[in-house]
């Protein structure tokens, strides 16, 4: 069987889907983000000589995570509204990445993916937006759903 859009109807038009019928489950999310940074600028991060205007670099884009995830579906069409039960963004250094990580969870009928996307995706565009001052070399590598559970059916990314 031939697997279609969901987000299209027999017509051809673009719609929201139906989850009146779907079982309320407890569902999960986790995505990540990587930005690549020069050498220079993590140092500054890391010692925390780099505060800017906005706050810490870091601290900030975490703010900025969770408070996207929580407006996913005024940023992305037919993103039903929900109410987040919890959300994390963790950021780490790896070397000269920047790993965002982000968890969303809820108990209900649709799953929480977009919004661990979204709260991946603005805190890496917020480390960006507070370094680039300091270069424009400043690179967003990858946004990536890493796992989802809850639902129909569950995913994990192998690395």
């Amino acid at each position: 069987m031939k697997k279609q859009f969901t987000h299209i109807d027999a017509a051809g038009n673009p719609r929201m889907v139906d989850v009146s019928e779907k079982q309320i489950t407890r569902r999960v999310a986790k995505a990540e983000a990587v930005v690549i940074l020069d050498k220079e600028i993590l140092a500054q991060i890391k010692s925390n000589e780099l505060i800017t205007k906005k706050g810490p670099v870091f601290q900030t884009a975490i703010i900025a995570g969770v408070m996207a995830a929580k407006k996913t579906h005024e940023l992305i069409p037919f993103c039903h509204p929900l109410a987040l039960e919890d959300c994390q963004v963790r950021i780490e250094v790896v070397k000269t990445k920047v790993v965002i990580t982000a968890e969303a969870t809820i108990t209900g009928k649709t799953g929480v993916e977009m919004e661990a996307l979204t709260a991946a995706s603005v805190a890496a565009l917020t480390v960006y937006d507070m370094c680039k001052a300091l270069s424009h070399t400043i690179v967003i590598e990858k946004v990536n759903l890493m796992s989802k559970t809850g639902g129909k059916q569950d995913f994990i990314r192998k690395k």
